[in-house]
């Protein structure tokens, strides 16, 4: 069994052993860690015999024997391993003393070195153990995981296969509880896709020799992102030293990320979590060279709130400057949080994906508009890639691919890039989940094309940052009313807050509970009936007001009572009165408005052009002014398809009508 795809099959179908002693959502709670650990038994089998060696010839003579264990765990070509297991057994001697499997299991796994012993603690796998072997399942599982088909040596499953093996169990066992499968990974192709973009104008520097360059996923799930870009870059140059760094908030993702990049002779230790990066940023003194993310889409931040305000509060001395986007989706937080790690003096790139939320949700003056309009002023934004539906494994919405920078080259400050790579895919023949198609390494070639292109076409825009901003300017229009006491309008006077308590009770006695509301009712019935006397119809506000007043005087209303009293009474009316105050026309809420005028034009000219000419008494309350930045990508690739022809259309429906009545009278002859 050499194929990855079947080592996953086969680990998959192990659940079944769990069925009965474990609900089917709690499957991957074993198979997961109890796989974690079959591969670190098959890592460390090569030098298996030196560790225990060292153990027992130095365990009397020293208390800390860790630096002895680490230099005797090494791999076939003599590199240390970077951890070690001191424990006489392994998976096959553990199923020769089938009576006291648990005990040498749990002696196992508290043989290995502290880096592994906080992976398994994360896993929660000790209470697995006793578990399973309540169950008497303990030894069926490990002698499973003992058969040779399924060897995770790495001289059978390499490094990258073992990611994947890891990605797509998560995936199936996503699936099989209804969860969000993609939460935790990325789909290889997009991956790839990202890794080039923040690459792609990097060939030449990372050609020196003796770089040394940090990468950063704030969200890291399984670290398939972080493992691409290294591989990319040592493609390039594998002189250059690359570090990578992640966070991750799922305990067990968490685990299997430090496992796998443990294995992988990465420094697991910059593996951060398991905690939300939002609230806790365990790299909070780090900055980065390249980062790389899929955070979660239109997922809540409430249980980060009390945190990310208070780091929030010490503006740009914090994550979180620009602003808060409102509750229901974090994703520009992430971003922000991207951007506070870029390097001071030196060149950072970001590519990270979102839907589309971040692009346009949020009116000038929010949360979400700041964040955007800091993001498009500094210059960061360098290109936005639309990317096809359905590419990932719990979402079949569109995406985007954000390209950031501190440093953009000449060409491009200044502007953004739009990039519609909408159409470039290929169907799979098999969907996994929401995934139906993928992006070919014929679809990544032409969309990096895309990218280095800065020439307009159909699918290609290149704009000014101050395109996607805007003033929003609030329009205000005379108060122009008529009054009348008819009983339409009186209705009104029940929407009116003011009037509606005079019936509301705030007693708990029942019996006086009622009897307040009985006598709220009636002074209502009576401010009514005092209102019918007035008759006519006026367009004066100050002569209608000393009309209510006199036919409300005995009730000692408050005087905002009366004021919405004839507000209530009131329409608008193009002929009547301006209403005033002090000399000037009192503003109409009701036809209040606003407009947003792009900020490369005069608000003056714009305001006489647009609105002047339909509505002459209109004014523009200037103090109000807030800038809005939106990317409304769509619009600026909308190509506009014209109606079918009536004709064309008539004849579509005479043509079903007619098989249709040819249906109902071939069931009307064989009855």
């Amino acid at each position: 069994m050499n194929n990855f795809q079947d080592k996953v099959t086969f680990i998959w179908d192990l659940a079944d052993l769990l069925r009965g002693s474990y609900k089917r959502n709690e499957y991957q709670k074993v198979i997961l860690p109890f796989t974690v650990l079959k591969r670190f038994d098959s890592v460390l089998e090569h030098s298996k015999k030196d560790v225990l060696d060292a153990y027992n010839k130095y365990k009397d003579q020293f208390d800390n024997l860790d630096h002895i264990l680490l230099d005797a765990a090494r791999d076939k070509d003599g590199n240390q391993l970077g951890f070690y297991n001191y424990s006489k057994y392994d998976f096959k001697s553990l199923l020769q003393d089938p009576e006291h499997i648990e005990e040498n299991l749990m002696h196992y796994i508290d043989s290995f070195s502290k880096n592994v012993q906080d992976i398994f603690d994360n896993f929660y796998i000790k209470n697995h153990v006793a578990r399973l072997s309540k169950s008497n399942l303990l030894f069926l599982l490990i002698k499973k995981f003992s058969e040779s088909r399924v060897d995770l040596h790495p001289d059978k499953v390499s490094n990258h296969e073992m990611g994947t093996i890891f990605e797509e169990l998560i995936r199936k066992f996503a699936e099989q509880s209804n969860e969000e499968a993609g939460e935790h990974f990325t789909p290889r192709d997009v991956v790839e896709l990202m890794t080039r973009l923040i690459f792609i104008e990097n060939g030449v520097h990372l050609k020196e020799k003796n770089l040394i360059k940090k990468i950063y996923d704030p969200t890291c799930g399984t670290g398939g992102m972080l493992t691409s870009c290294k591989d990319f870059v040592e493609e390039l140059n594998d002189s250059v030293e690359i570090v990578l760094y992640g966070q991750e908030i799922n305990e067990e993702i968490y685990a299997i990320c430090k496992a796998d990049m443990l294995i992988k002779g990465e420094d697991s230790g910059n593996i951060k979590g398991p905690s939300s990066t939002l609230s806790d940023d365990q790299l909070g003194n780090d900055k980065f060279d390249f980062m790389i993310s899929n955070p979660p889409y239109g997922r809540k931040w409430e249980q980060d709130k009390e945190s990310v305000t208070k780091e929030a509060q010490k503006g740009f001395e914090g994550r979180f400057g620009a602003g808060l986007p409102r509750i229901n989706d974090g994703q520009l937080l992430f971003l922000q949080h991207m951007l506070s790690k870029m390097k001071e003096n030196e060149k950072s790139r970001i590519a990270v994906i979102t839907n589309g939320s971040p692009l346009f949700t949020g009116d000038a003056g929010s949360g979400e508009s700041n964040i955007r309009k800091w993001i498009i002023e500094n210059d960061y934004l360098e290109a936005i890639i639309g990317l096809p539906e359905q590419l990932f494994y719990n979402t079949g919405i569109r995406t985007y691919v954000w390209v950031l920078t501190n440093e953009k080259p000449e060409e491009r400050a200044g502007k953004i890039q739009l990039v519609d790579a909408s159409s470039k895919f290929k169907k799979m023949r098999k969907s996994l989940g929401n995934k139906r198609n993928r992006l070919s390494s014929e679809d990544i070639e032409e969309i990096l094309e895309l990218y280095c292109k800065l020439e307009e076409n159909d699918e290609i825009k290149v704009l000014d940052n101050e395109d996607f901003g805007y003033t929003k300017v609030v329009v205000e229009r005379p108060m122009q009313l008529n009054f009348e006491a008819s009983e339409e309008r009186l209705e009104n006077l029940y929407s009116v807050p003011a009037f509606s308590k005079l019936a509301v009770s705030k007693s708990k006695d029942p019996d006086l509970k009622l009897e307040e509301e009985l006598e709220g009712k009636k002074e209502q019935d009576k401010i009514i009936a005092a209102l019918r006397k007035i008759e006519g119809i006026f367009d004066d506000w100050d002569e209608f007001e000393s009309e209510v007043k006199g036919a409300l005087n005995k009730f000692n209303l408050s005087a905002a009572l009366i004021k919405n009293v004839i507000i209530a009474l009131s329409e608008h009316d193009d002929t009547a009165d301006y209403v005033t105050a002090k000399g000037k026309k009192k503003p109409d809420g009701k036809l209040r408005d606003t407009e947003k005028i792009p900020l490369k034009q005069d608000v003056d000219e714009y305001f006489e052009e647009e609105v002047l000419k339909y509505y002459s008494d209109a004014w523009m309350d200037r103090k109000k002014d807030k800038v809005g930045y939106e990317i409304n990508f769509t619009q600026y690739f909308y190509k506009y398809e014209p109606p079918r022809p009536l004709e064309e259309i008539e004849a579509d429906i005479k043509k079903v009508t007619a098989e249709i009545q040819e249906l109902i009278k071939e069931d009307l002859d064989e009855t």
